[in-house]
This record gives C-alpha cells, sequence and structure tokens, in this order.
C-alpha cells in the first residue's frame, strides 16, 4: 500500500445491530468495566434505579428511564467518574401475589389451600423464574449498571434494614395501630396505596335525595353518586358562611331508610356552590368524610364490609347485598318515599384496582400507620433550603403542596407476599409502657403487642410463650422507601454508603413523586445521620445538637416525561396500543430505541410515541455506519488521527473543528441540566448537518487534490472529528459508537466506554473560519437552489459565478472556488466585476450575489410553455377553491372536516402557484 493509498474498512458494509449489540454487551461484562471501587481523589457519581417488580416486564417507562440512567451514568464515566448505576428489584407485594394466586387458578388450587408458609416458597419460585427476566431486557437496552451490586427488597440484608427502620419508628412511637379510611380491594381483601389505584372516567349518575327534618318542617336535599351509603349517613354538613343554614345548624334531620335522626352541622367542607350547599357524612365511607368526623366527634358506621356486601349496620332490608344491588335497592326505596327529587347524568372519576380490576371501596379499617408529620418536617425544609432540585422546577411546588397537607401512611397489607410486619401478639395480661417510652409491650384494647425481630424475642418481651405475629404485610413503598440507603449497605456503615450516598439523581415518573420519592428523602433524612465535620453543608441539614447532619437521599429529582401513543393516550396492553421495547430493539436495535425516546425527553411535554419514531432513529445510525465506513476508506496508514498545527489547516478544517467545539459544550450542558433532547439534537445535527452534508463532501474535494500535506492533514480532521464525535455520541448510543471507534485511530483505552468525553477546547474556537464557511455554504445552497427551482439536473454541469460587494465575501469565495464548484456540480467557478454574456439567472448571498449561466443548460422557450400550461391548470384550481371558500351557503353546510380540508387545498394550490411563477419569472431573465 503506497503513503496515501486509501484501504479497506473493516466494518461490515451492512449496519445489523445484532450483529454488534450483544457481542459488545458480554465483552464489556466480561471485562469489568461496569463495576468501579471508590478511589481517593476521583470523585463519585451514584444512581440507584428505580426497582421495576418482579412480576413486570421492560415497558416504555422503563425503556425511556433507563435510558436517560444509563446515558448520564456513561457520561460521568467518561468524565473520570467512579460511577455506581446500581440496579435491583422490588418484591411487589400484591402485583406478584395476584400473578401467583392466577397460576394457582390454573392447577385448580389457591393459597388458602396451600396455606401460607407454602404460598410464599410459591411466590419465591415465581421470583427465580420470572424476576430476573428484567435484568436480561436491561442488559438489552445497554444499560451499564453494576451486575455485582444487584439488590432486591427482599434479600437478607434488605430485610435487616426494614426491620432496622421499623423498630425505630415503633419505639419512638411513629407507628402506631388506628382506625382510618383506606383504599379497599374486595377482590384481595386488602388495604392498597394510591398507585394501585387508577382512576377511571365513567357514565354515572347523580342522585338528589331529600332528607326530612326530625320535626317535619321541611327537608334537605343533598347529591350523591354513592346512594348505597347513605345507611352509613352520621350527619349532613353545609359551609358555616352559607346563609341559607345559618338559622338551621344544630338541627336534626331524620335519616331515610334507617331508624336514626342525625344533625346538621357546620363545616368548610361543604361548598356552597354545589347543588344545596349540604353534603352527606358517612365517616366510614370517604376519607373527606372521615377527617370531617373526627372533626365534629361523629359515629363512623360500616355498612359496606370487606367482601363488598352490605353489613349488618346498614338494616335488615340491605344486608347481604352486593353494594352495587344495594345501590339499586337503595334509589327504588327513595323513590318509593317520594324522597328521590331527580336523578342526573353524571361523569365521575371512578377509582378502580389496577391489579383487581375491582372498584375500590374507600372503607374505614383497622390498620398500622405511620404519623408522617415530624417526618416530613424536615423533608420539606431540605427542599426549601435548595438541598434537593427538581428538574423541571415545577415539581418542587407539588412536592410541597403534598408534603405540607401530608397525611398518615396506611403500612398494612392484608396479604402474604411481603415483608411481614414484625409485631407480636398475646392475649396473655402483663406489663405494658406508654406509646413512645420505651422498647416494652404495649396495650391495644385487651391485647398487648411488641416489636419483635423473631419469636424468641418476642416470647422475652411479652413474658409468654402464648404470642403469634401480625398477619399483615408492610406496604411495599415501606420498603422501597429505603432504597437509596439500603441498597448501599445501611444501617451498616459501609464503604459504599460513605463514598456513594447521598445519590446523585433520582429519575422517575410524576405518578410516584409523593408515593415514592417524597418517602425517600423522608426516611433519608430521618436514618442516616453523619458527623457535620466530615460532611458538606449541601448534604443534608444541621442537626439540633449541632455536630451532626442528616443527609439527603440524593441532590437531583429528574421526573421525566410520560410515554403516551400517537394519539397522545396511555398505553396498554388492554387498549392494544402497547408497544414492547424489546420488539423494537429487536427490529430496529438498542440504539435506535434509546435514540427515540431520548430525542423527544423533553421537559415540557409528554411523548408521543410511535414507532416511525425509531425507523428515523434507525436512519441516523445507518447514516453513521455509512458516513464512518466512508471516511475509513480514505483513510491511509499515515492518518493518526492527530491534528496537525492549526496554521496549517484549511478555512473548512477549521470550521468543523470550531461546529465540534461549539457541539462539545451544547451536549455536556444540556446533559448537565438534564435537557436529554437538546443534548441528542446538538449531536446529531452537528454530524448530520456538518460534519456529513458539509465537511465529509468538501473533504472528497481535498483529498482528490494533488496537495499531499493537505490530504494527509484533511484525513487526519476527518478521523480526528469523527472519533470525537463517537465519544460524544456514546453515552445515548453506546453499541454502534463502540464498533465504529475500535477501528478509528484512538488514544490507548480497553473501550469506547472508558475513553475521556470530549470537552471543550479554547484552541479549536475560531470565530473567523465560521464566517468564511457561513459564506461558502450560503453561495453552495443558493446555487442548488437556483438549479433546483430551473429543473436543472445534477449530472448537467454549468458555468457559475459571484458577484462580491463585501472584500470578506470575495476572500471567502475566491479561497473555496474549487469547493463551491464541485459541490455545486459547476463547469467553472470564479469570484467577478464584470459583465457577463449568455443567459444568466442570480440569487442574494450575505455580501453580494452567485449566479449560474442557463443558456446551455435549458431549452428555455420549451419549459417557458411547460411553465405556462401548470400555471393555467393551477390558476383554475385556485379559482375553484376560492370560490368554494367564499361561498356563504358551502361554509354553512358542509362539516369542519370537509371546510379545513378545503382550506388546506387552497394553501398547498397557492404554494404551487407562487413556485411556478418565481420558476417563470427566473426563466424570464427576472
Amino acid at each position: 500500500m503506497s503513503e496515501h493509498e486509501s484501504r479497506e474498512p473493516q466494518l461490515d458494509k451492512t449496519y445489523v445491530p445484532a450483529n454488534i449489540e450483544d457481542k459488545w454487551y458480554q465483552r464489556w461484562k466480561a471485562e469489568g468495566l461496569f463495576h468501579m471501587e471508590p478511589e481517593q481523589g476521583r470523585p463519585n457519581y451514584c444512581i440507584t434505579i428505580p426497582p421495576p417488580n418482579i412480576t413486570g416486564s421492560l415497558h416504555m417507562g422503563h425503556a425511556l428511564n433507563n435510558s436517560i440512567l444509563d446515558t448520564l451514568t456513561r457520561w460521568h464515566r467518561m468524565r473520570g467518574f467512579t460511577t455506581l448505576c446500581l440496579p435491583g428489584t422490588d418484591h411487589a407485594g400484591i402485583a406478584t401475589q395476584n400473578m401467583v394466586e392466577k397460576s394457582l387458578a390454573t392447577q385448580n388450587t389457591d393459597r388458602h389451600s396451600l396455606g401460607r408458609e407454602r404460598f410464599i416458597e410459591k411466590c419465591w419460585e415465581w421470583r427465580e423464574q420470572y424476576g430476573k427476566r428484567i435484568y436480561f431486557q436491561f442488559e438489552k437496552l445497554g444499560c451499564s449498571y453494576d451486575w455485582d451490586r444487584v439488590r432486591f427488597t427482599m434479600d437478607e440484608s434488605y430485610v435487616s434494614a426494614i426491620h432496622e427502620q421499623f423498630k425505630n419508628w415503633f419505639h419512638r412511637g411513629l407507628i402506631y395501630r388506628g382506625t382510618r379510611v383506606v383504599n379497599w380491594d374486595v377482590k384481595f381483601q386488602s388495604a392498597i396505596s394510591d398507585i394501585e389505584v387508577v382512576t377511571q372516567e365513567r357514565k354515572s349518575s347523580l342522585y338528589h335525595f331529600r332528607y326530612p327534618m326530625a320535626d317535619a318542617s321541611g327537608y334537605i336535599t343533598i347529591a350523591t353518586t354513592r346512594p348505597e351509603t347513605m345507611l352509613g349517613d352520621a350527619a349532613v354538613a353545609a359551609n358555616p358562611d352559607d346563609d341559607r343554614y345559618q338559622s338551621l345548624f344544630g338541627a336534626t334531620l331524620r335519616l331515610p331508610l334507617t331508624n336514626r335522626t342525625i344533625p346538621l352541622i357546620a363545616d368548610n367542607y361543604a361548598r356552597p356552590e354545589f347543588g344545596s350547599g349540604a353534603v352527606k357524612v358517612t365517616p366510614a365511607h370517604d376519607l373527606n368524610d372521615f377527617e370531617c368526623g373526627l372533626r365534629h366527634n361523629l359515629p363512623q358506621i360500616v355498612v359496606i364490609g370487606k367482601d363488598g356486601r352490605m353489613t349488618d349496620a346498614a338494616g335488615p332490608d340491605f344486608v347481604g347485598l352486593d353494594r352495587f344491588e344495594a345501590r339499586k335497592k337503595v334509589v327504588a326505596e327513595m323513590d318509593k318515599l317520594g324522597l328521590l327529587e331527580k336523578i342526573e347524568d353524571y361523569t365521575i372519576q371512578t377509582p378502580v384496582s389496577d391489579r383487581s380490576g375491582e372498584v375500590v371501596e374507600p372503607l374505614l379499617s383497622e390498620q398500622w400507620f405511620v404519623d408522617m408529620k415530624p417526618l416530613a418536617r424536615p423533608a420539606i425544609e431540605a427542599v426549601e433550603k435548595g438541598l434537593i432540585t427538581f428538574h423541571p422546577e415545577r415539581y418542587q411546588a407539588i412536592y410541597l403542596r403534598w408534603m405540607n397537607n401530608i397525611r398518615d401512611w396506611c403500612i398494612s397489607r392484608q396479604l402474604w407476599w411481603g415483608h411481614r410486619i414484625p409485631v407480636w401478639w398475646t392475649d396473655v395480661p402483663g406489663n405494658t409502657v406508654e406509646l413512645a417510652a420505651e422498647e416494652g409491650p404495649r396495650a391495644y384494647g385487651a391485647r398487648r403487642y411488641t416489636y419483635a425481630a423473631s419469636r424468641e424475642e418476642a416470647q422475652i418481651k411479652l413474658g409468654t410463650t402464648d404470642c403469634w405475629q401480625d398477619e399483615d404485610v408492610l406496604d411495599t413503598w415501606f420498603s422501597s422507601a429505603l432504597w437509596p440507603h439500603a441498597t448501599l449497605g445501611w444501617p451498616k456503615n459501609t464503604d459504599d454508603l460513605l463514598a456513594f450516598y447521598p445519590t446523585d439523581l433520582l429519575s422517575t415518573a410524576q405518578e410516584i413523586l409523593y408515593l415514592w420519592v417524597a418517602r425517600m428523602v423522608m426516611t433519608g433524612l430521618d436514618f442516616v445521620h453523619r458527623p457535620a465535620a466530615i460532611t458538606d453543608d449541601k448534604d443534608g441539614l444541621l442537626l439540633e445538637d449541632g455536630i451532626t447532619r442528616a443527609i439527603i437521599p440524593f441532590r437531583d429529582v429528574y421526573v421525566h416525561a410520560t410515554v403516551l401513543d400517537a394519539k397522545g393516550e396511555r398505553m396498554s396492553k388492554s387498549k392494544g396500543n402497547g408497544i414492547d421495547p424489546i420488539d423494537l430493539i429487536d427490529r430496529h436495535g438498542a440504539d435506535a430505541t434509546r435514540l427515540s425516546l431520548l430525542q423527544q425527553a423533553g421537559k415540557n411535554q409528554d411523548i408521543r410515541f410511535s414507532e416511525q419514531r425509531t425507523d428515523i432513529a434507525g436512519n441516523f445510525c445507518t447514516k453513521l455506519w455509512n458516513a464512518s465506513r466512508f471516511v475509513m476508506m480514505n483513510l491511509d496508514d499515515s492518518t493518526t488521527g492527530v491534528l496537525p498545527q492549526i496554521e496549517a489547516l484549511t478555512s473548512a478544517d477549521k470550521w468543523i473543528l470550531h461546529r465540534l467545539n461549539e457541539t462539545i459544550d451544547q451536549v455536556n450542558t444540556f446533559l448537565a441540566t438534564y435537557d436529554m433532547d437538546d443534548a441528542v439534537r446538538a449531536a446529531q445535527t452537528f454530524f448530520w448537518n456538518d460534519y456529513c452534508d458539509w465537511y465529509v463532501e468538501i473533504a472528497k474535494v481535498s483529498i482528490r487534490g494533488t496537495d499531499s500535506s493537505r490530504n494527509t492533514n484533511t484525513r487526519n480532521v476527518l478521523s480526528f472529528v469523527l472519533e470525537t464525535t463517537l465519544r460524544l455520541l456514546h453515552p445515548m448510543i453506546p453499541f454502534i459508537t463502540e464498533e465504529i471507534w475500535q477501528y478509528l485511530p484512538h488514544e490507548p483505552a480497553p473501550s469506547i466506554s472508558v475513553a475521556p468525553y470530549p470537552t471543550t477546547n479554547l484552541s479549536l474556537h475560531n470565530a473567523a473560519a465560521a464566517g468564511v464557511m457561513e459564506i461558502v455554504i450560503d453561495a453552495v445552497r443558493a446555487i442548488r437552489n437556483l438549479r433546483a427551482s430551473l429543473s436543472i439536473p445534477p449530472s448537467l454541469r454549468v458555468e457559475g459565478l459571484a458577484k462580491a460587494e463585501k472584500e470578506q465575501t470575495h476572500t471567502a469565495l475566491a479561497e473555496a472556488s474549487n469547493i463551491v464548484r464541485e459541490l455545486a456540480r459547476l463547469s467553472e467557478f470564479s469570484v467577478e466585476h464584470g459583465q457577463q454574456t449568455g443567459k444568466w439567472v442570480a440569487a442574494p448571498i450575505a455580501g453580494g450575489e452567485v449566479r449560474i449561466e442557463i443558456g446551455a443548460a435549458l431549452d428555455i422557450p420549451r419549459e417557458l410553455e411547460r411553465v405556462d400550461k401548470e400555471l393555467a391548470v393551477v390558476e383554475k384550481q385556485l379559482t375553484r377553491s376560492r370560490g368554494m371558500l367564499s361561498n356563504e351557503q358551502f361554509l354553512a353546510r358542509a362539516s369542519a372536516e370537509v371546510v379545513d380540508k378545503e382550506r388546506a387545498a387552497f394553501a398547498d394550490w397557492q404554494e404551487k402557484h407562487a413556485r411556478l411563477a418565481e420558476h417563470r419569472k427566473l426563466l424570464a431573465g427576472g
């Protein structure tokens, strides 16, 4: 091979993602590139990923979030940070139990037949069989997670953390047994969390009932969407400022269908503008009513049982009926009594269990709760002081609003799979202590109870062997709330906890801002304390002792967009609009899948996703592959990829380096502020527009030249810019960049993933070269547009020239005349001041104009004849369309869709007419 002979690239001719992705992931894992230990003097960066359920498979929300997390992890790793992106899964109590119970049903058995111990064994078997499949899916996506540090919310050390959390709160009196209204799933016979409740808009009815005054002086009308609950009403409330009821407060009403009377009370809960201004109050079956009932010491009458059927308290005519059957009967009976005023069609937001599909019943239930207000105060303070930053910023206000109005947390679930509540009970009398006094037993009615980590501990504390453990399990979010610090080793003071906590980022969906994010902030500040002398004041809050700091769990909270379908609807299997990201990866590759999501990961809107987006992203990957092959074919053995002296470079060389430098600055800035879409857009725009469309084409001209030193310089710049761009893109599209990078000259490194990330180089800033190339590009574009408007085929070369009014324009185009000639497909190009003979057409550019000679290129009379015929057709259509749109009868009678279609057609004809008229003007010489 001669000194400047090009070489055949080693890249495959065709880009096939499947040929490279699995290969590189296994090599990265084998070489341990994702596992790093803290080093003295090296900054740390840590993310503990939101743990997916063991029942789940990757959905588009997972794909988006984990593409973001991996992009940021790879970015920091290449910048020299010791990175830890810690993966894991959640045991997902109700979801897993549901899946296992469905599996048992296919075997004609159920959990009650198996018993608790055997059923839990089945759940562990499920976890072993299915729970780890999502790890494989993360690998398919390219996530560079530390697989040596995988955690599960029910592994042994995590259970120890749960016990430490529960014991601490229990002994401080924050955990208590009480009765409150909870979300109740009548199928699972369990309380469920807010995140397990989905709201569906359903058509229903609003029933207006009359409640007679006890003294028969009249009645008060109330409206309800749940007539069956009236049997448990304890009062009617009106706003204290409502003039209609000022003289009636304290009066008594007769509750229809029962033998009870109820008071009319004054409470701000009632809204005067809604209906009659009076509302029924059912403390046992509505959370707001429950709070109102506490304020007025109202009785809590449970008329709907845990099975969704009416209880004895509902009365003999209704007991045993299903709640919806009871609804019909209540309405019928009220109608018979003449107390049904009217029924209106009404659309209601219906709470439905995400797991069972049953309508959720707000139900008064005896449960375990956590007193949240003492925990919320420091979590509010940490955010208000700026220790935790929300991205986008608007979510901070949402977080603070919820925290300032926080309610106690129901942490018990009537399930078998999960962390069993470590409380032990006995009916044997004995000594008890006050609620938050010490670790001894406490009284609850006639029974005693205590926290204990084991039966042996319980027996010692309770002073008897006749004891049993509480049947309930903890809410899944109780264990998830410890995720950042428990996964790093807490309650032990491990090296990982010291090095990586507080973590740097929590990226999550907006719907779990309260249920998970807020609770992690509370538990982190409550449990992880360090000496203030060895911590940064940005890491936490100084406690009252003045020497200890409560540490935040993460510094940034990034709330990512929600992935919707192309119509803006939530994706779901039942709707048939769900997209499986693994299917996308199989069809388009992981890089295209990641890129299509990151391209849309803006802060201000949800993502409307369609597979066409992945097609487009795949086109970019193909462009990257093909352009890289071309560059490699034009490199030779003298190509080092090292930049020559700047003085030896052409304006085009200096310009592409200048643009590369600008792009590096933009991408780093955007990644630092979580503007993922802007970062991707900046990198893509540079590579496709600046590098491929312009510099590579200019380089072809230089390489074909006879100046050997310039040829070598061009090859080195081509290689340098491509190699740098690959490193710039690697965090976003890791597989293809690794494959290409391995074949280019580069600094020694086992993988691009640990090569240095590009940073801004001030020596490459060159505004002058940028100005020159702006003129050159402007001239080429103008000539290309002239050719296109005149329908001059690319194969036909015509003469061109520039008329320069400014010296800068003259100098730039004169220096780059051969580039303009080749890129604009001209026979010759010069910068002149005199007059020209022949048929020329011109187009303005900054500081002058460009011209091309078309006399020999076109049969102008024939082309004018063709254009005139086409103009006549277009003008006829414009006349027709204009007439329709000015016809009032058409506008009044036609559907909006038809009118809009006609307006769009008229706009299209106008645009076509303008193009043809401009073309004719050029042909006719202006």
